[in-house]
């Protein structure tokens, strides 16, 4: 007689109980999945990854809760920043008052909201069809920018479409459209990223394109980050190391090309070598050595908020590029240590939501939000490198937190497709579909 018999069971009885052993070993499974996730290496291997606990069907509320942070921190230097610009005569002509930045600079606030709640309800296989699309759509916005009597020109640049509320920045939807076309087509080109001229070429090509494009406005900080972008998903996407490093050596030669081919930028390199001596002090060094000695009436905590003097007309574009010199004032060195923190926390956060999704299987979600990762931890290096006097001086706001409305739209946008990502991790993770 068997076991089963022998317990009192019959053998109809027996499918059930496993059955009922089955659904509870898949259950306990599904909620012990998130804390080991599959990895497929290159060799076709797998390994396993840990990734922290998740709650059900939610998003990365730790996520949402630092953007907030910076958000409403930048709010508030945005505010300190400007007060003082309706002084100056080229602002007092336009009648503006003291909170006519931080107003706009709110509203842009509101409306990116009201886009980035938009755009998490679209799924990411959506954003996947639609990829190459918005990749023409930039294109094209690009080429109207430079159109006479279209795109506005401020101080020499032509890289705005005036809208009425706002001054669109098309720069700024080419790095997300580059994030989202170059993540698609490393899904497309999968099969042949071993062959150079057939996985890589076509992707250098478009690159190129929009640098022509950007170089033209001029606009060569928005030109290396995204240049930067399409390098990080070909690496992230499986491009091998050979490869990887001849299109990281062209990419070097061809920025040191440009500088050495411009006068004015090759000034700029000048100036950030020596931006006290009397040759630059005045000129191409003026903003730097502002910054630095901003940042060096900070010390260790600062002046305190709204004690800056160097935000006085001394410091240019303070409420823009050079936020984080009046943050280093009035908030010292443990202000300045504080945003370096909370960025590096946001991309190494951004990066784990790509991972995650790529050991799911979702390798276009993945490349996505690690492409996003990748723009805002290197625009943030640049724009806190700048204004430490690390690197020359580039035009690029700090993400999240400078004035300035496209920006801060496309990189709301940017983060709820991430947080889109994150979304659909945790209901595939509970054995949900999307």
């Amino acid at each position: 007689m068997s076991n089963a018999h022998a317990a009192g069971a019959t053998p109809n009885d027996t499918p059930g109980r496993l059955r009922g052993w089955f659904s509870r070993a898949a259950k306990s499974s599904i909620d012990a999945l998130p804390m080991h996730l599959p990895v497929r290496l290159g060799g076709g291997s797998m390994t396993q990854t840990k990734a922290a606990p998740m709650r059900v069907l939610g998003f990365d509320q730790a996520l949402l809760w630092v953007t907030l942070a910076l958000l409403a921190w930048g709010m508030v230097m945005v505010y300190s920043a400007s007060i003082a610009l309706p002084e100056n005569p080229r602002f007092a002509r336009a009648g503006y008052g003291p909170m006519f930045f931080l107003t706009r600079h709110v509203l842009f606030i509101a409306i990116s909201f009201v886009a980035a709640l938009l755009a998490f309800q679209i799924p990411m296989q959506t954003w996947e069809r639609i990829a190459p699309w918005l990749f023409v759509v930039s294109l094209l916005l690009l080429v109207a920018v430079l159109i006479p009597h279209v795109g506005r020109v401020v101080n020499g640049a032509r890289r705005w479409l005036p809208l009425g509320i706002m001054n669109f920045q098309p720069s700024e939807l080419a790095k997300l459209a580059m994030v989202l076309y170059a993540a698609s087509y490393m899904v497309r080109k999968m099969e042949i990223k071993e062959r150079f001229f057939r996985a890589v070429l076509p992707m250098g090509i478009a690159v190129v394109v929009v640098g022509m494009l950007l170089l033209a406005e001029p606009d060569m900080g928005a030109f290396m980050v995204i240049a930067v972008i399409a390098m990080g998903i070909l690496f992230l996407g499986g491009v091998n190391a050979r490869m990887f490093f001849v299109i990281a050596t062209l990419v070097v030669a061809a920025f040191a090309l440009i500088v050495m081919t411009s006068e004015w930028r090759r000034e700029r390199i000048f100036a950030y070598l020596d931006p006290f001596s009397e040759a630059h002090a005045l000129g191409k060094g003026y903003q730097l050595s502002h910054s630095l000695i901003a940042i060096g009436r900070g010390e260790i905590f600062g002046v305190g908020l709204g004690g800056s003097v160097e935000k006085l007309h001394w410091l240019p574009e303070a409420h823009t590029d050079f936020l984080l010199a009046v943050l280093g004032e009035e908030f010292g060195l443990v202000g300045v240590l504080l945003v370096i923190g909370l960025f590096l926390w946001l991309t190494r956060r951004i990066m784990h939501i790509g991972r995650q999704a790529i050991a799911l299987d979702r390798v276009f979600s993945g490349l996505v939000a690690q492409g996003v990762g990748i723009w805002i931890g290197f625009q943030s290096f640049i724009n806190m490198g700048v204004n430490l006097g690390a690197l020359p001086t580039k035009g690029l706001g700090l993400p999240l937190m400078s004035f300035g409305g496209s920006a801060i739209l496309m990189v709301l946008i940017s983060l709820a497709v991430v947080l889109r990502v994150d979304y659909e991790n945790r209901v595939l993770m509970r054995g949900g579909r999307v």
